[in-house]
């Protein structure tokens, strides 16, 4: 059985376990991911990529679905860790990067794309066709959104009887902003009715038992809802297990199902773990990775300041914020403020545009330099943990060392940690 299908149905079963879902593209939340799966035991690591960041035009990350595995697998080499524990998947796969085209033309690229991604060796699939095209009606209603879902179920599963090797699984719905996030604040957050979830999960079934799909349907396994979680750039909204009772009760009716959550980034542990217990079994986390790189990389920028003599300093943040300013793509629909605020944005905001700055090669080259600074001259043991606590606690634990690259592995770590606990298997009793 495909292990995810299993741990679904463990489950099921009555036992209190999850899957943290990594979405992210950076080489160094990819190994901290790895060696913090390698030290904990995890039978299995759950890696996803976005329509956004890989497709068949190579997305902002300029990797095609089979780069993307090359990438990662790599990393797992490199770090010693069993591939045939990795489970690869596909985010909101659907129109996303083409809506300026028409719908026609986009879904034309949706089902390329999905098919690369099965053929690249990618098995969770989540299907998501929500967003309007050009020329389409605004919301999308849901039968459109369901068909086009059973059109890119179809395509995968023939690029599946092509490539061979295990069957792709799959995920439908979508209740959370679009990939990339939400370019405004949160004013209200409204969690998924009952009745919503319900009619989303059956439509897809019909759906796809009239189009000759039903071993297909027997491989879905969620159906992402909004189970009252999401940030924005300053805030937070914590989960609150009671109101989403209602939520978590209704997917127990529905034979093998449990619910995806999106956004869980910056949920608190105890916040997590209550999550997992409430049916809410998948838990997708990005953009808290990269700002926990953020973090570890101004601290060691904030090392460097006081330790390494004013010539020979690589001054990352301030390379990093010049860049940012230079080319703003990335962050000027998000970030509306000017002076402080926007400065603040830039660096802290929840929602970590910086994030795709990180590849820039005037960035990379300063943080290379910042690292063999740190290398070439180490900093004592209290101003480390002046900047970087949890990571020296896990170096005197002996999980990290001295070494900035694995100092900022560590940090990253501390929040892989939340999520471990929180999709262990706990005692309901």
């Amino acid at each position: 059985m495909h292990a995810l299908l299993d741990l679904v149905a463990r489950h099921r079963q009555g036992h209190a376990i999850g899957v943290t879902s990594i979405c992210s593209a950076h080489p160094l939340v990819i190994e901290a991911s790895l060696r913090h799966a390698q030290r904990s035991g995890q039978a299995l690591l759950l890696f996803e990529a976005t329509c956004n960041q890989v497709n068949q035009e190579g997305g902002y990350t300029g990797m095609r679905p089979a780069d993307f595995v090359r990438f990662v697998h790599g990393i797992a080499a490199r770090v010693g860790f069993d591939i045939e524990r990795l489970i690869l998947g596909g985010d909101h796969l659907g129109p996303n990067p083409w809506t300026a085209l028409d719908a026609a033309t986009a879904m034309d690229k949706a089902e390329v794309m999905v098919a690369e991604y099965v053929a690249a060796g990618f098995r969770k699939i989540h299907l998501d066709c929500s967003m309007a095209c050009k020329g389409d009606p605004e919301p999308l209603p849901e039968a459109e959104i369901v068909r086009r879902a059973v059109r890119l179920c179809r395509a995968a599963e023939d690029a599946w009887a092509s490539a061979g090797g295990e069957a792709p699984v799959y995920v439908i719905g979508t209740e959370v902003p679009v990939p990339g996030g939400a370019t405004e604040a949160i004013d209200g957050l409204a969690l998924t009715t009952p009745a919503a979830a319900l009619t989303t999960i059956e439509a897809h079934r019909v759906a796809f038992a009239e189009a000759g799909l039903d071993a297909a349907w027997q491989r879905v396994l969620a159906s992402v809802v909004q189970p009252g979680v999401e940030f924005d750039h300053h805030d937070v909204i914590d989960y609150d297990s009671d109101k989403a009772q209602p939520l978590s009760h209704s997917v127990t009716t529905v034979p093998r199902l449990v619910f995806e959550a999106h956004s869980t980034d910056y949920q608190t542990r105890d916040a997590l773990t209550a999550l997992v217990r409430d049916h809410f079994a998948i838990l997708k986390v990005g953009p808290g990775l990269t700002f926990a790189l953020r973090e570890a990389l101004w601290a060691l920028d904030a090392i460097e300041g006081e330790w390494i003599e004013d010539g020979k300093r690589a001054r990352l943040r301030e390379v990093t914020l010049r860049r940012m300013q230079e080319a703003p793509g990335y962050w000027q629909r998000y970030y509306h403020g000017a002076g402080r605020a926007l400065s603040t944005d830039l660096q802290y905001s929840l929602s970590d545009r910086i994030r795709y700055y990180w590849p820039d090669t005037a960035i990379d080259a300063a943080r290379v330099q910042l690292f063999d600074n740190l290398r070439a001259d180490p900093p004592p043991l209290p101003l480390v943990s002046q900047y970087l606590p949890h990571a020296l606690h896990a170096v005197r634990d002996g999980t990290a060392t001295f070494d900035p690259q694995s100092l900022a592995m560590a940090h990253i770590s501390a929040v892989l940690d939340d999520y471990h606990h929180a999709c262990q298997d706990h005692d309901l009793s």
